[in-house]
C-alpha cells in the first residue's frame, strides 16, 4: 500500500519565515530520517522537538505490521524528550519525509504535540521543496485539552 500524504501547505495564512533554529531542528529531523522502520508503508519520517529548555530530541516512524500500533515520528520524538527530560514544554516541532514537497502532521500527532504547546511553531521539509513553517495553532485551530485544575469540577 502506497501512502498519499498531502502536499498542499496551510492556506489560512499562517506561514512564518524559516529562521536558523528552525534549520537547524529540521537538521535533527533528517540526521533520525534515515532509522525509520517503515517496512509496511515504505514511508520514512524523520521528527524533532525542541523544548522550552532549547534541549532538542529526534524521533522516527516504527511501524508495525497491525498498523493501530505503529508510532508516528512526532510522538516518538516527543516520548523521547519527556523519558529524558521530564519537560512538558514544546516551542517548535519539524518534520521531514522523502516527499518532494512538505507533509503535515497527522491528526493524532496534531493533537498530542498540541498538549505540548499549543502555540508551538511547525516547520515541514520533503526533498525538494522550500519548508513550510508555520503554527500548531494554525494546524489544530481548537485542540482537545483537558481542563489545568480537574479537582476545581468536583
Amino acid at each position: 500500500m502506497s501512502p498519499n500524504p498531502t502536499t498542499t501547505p496551510p492556506s489560512s495564512g499562517g506561514e512564518q519565515a524559516l529562521t536558523q533554529a528552525d534549520v537547524e531542528l529540521l537538521a535533527a529531523a533528517r540526521e533520525a530520517l534515515p532509522h525509520a522502520m517503515c517496512k509496511e508503508s515504505g514511508f520514512p519520517v524523520g521528527a524533532a522537538v525542541r523544548m522550552e529548555s532549547g534541549k532538542v530530541f529526534a524521533g522516527v516512524n516504527v511501524e508495525s505490521a497491525s498498523y493501530g500500533l505503529t508510532q508516528c515520528a512526532e510522538r516518538a520524538a516527543v516520548a523521547a524528550a519527556v523519558a529524558a527530560t521530564g519537560e512538558r514544554k514544546i516551542v517548535a516541532v519539524a518534520v521531514v519525509t522523502k516527499t518532494a514537497g512538505p507533509v503535515t502532521p497527522c491528526g493524532a500527532c496534531r493533537q498530542v504535540l498540541a498538549e505540548f504547546g499549543a502555540d508551538m511553531r511547525v516547520v515541514m521539509a520533503g526533498t525538494e521543496a522550500e519548508p513550510w513553517v508555520t503554527s500548531m495553532g494554525v494546524l489544530l485551530p481548537h485542540p482537545f485539552l483537558l481542563l489545568p485544575d480537574e479537582d476545581s469540577l468536583s
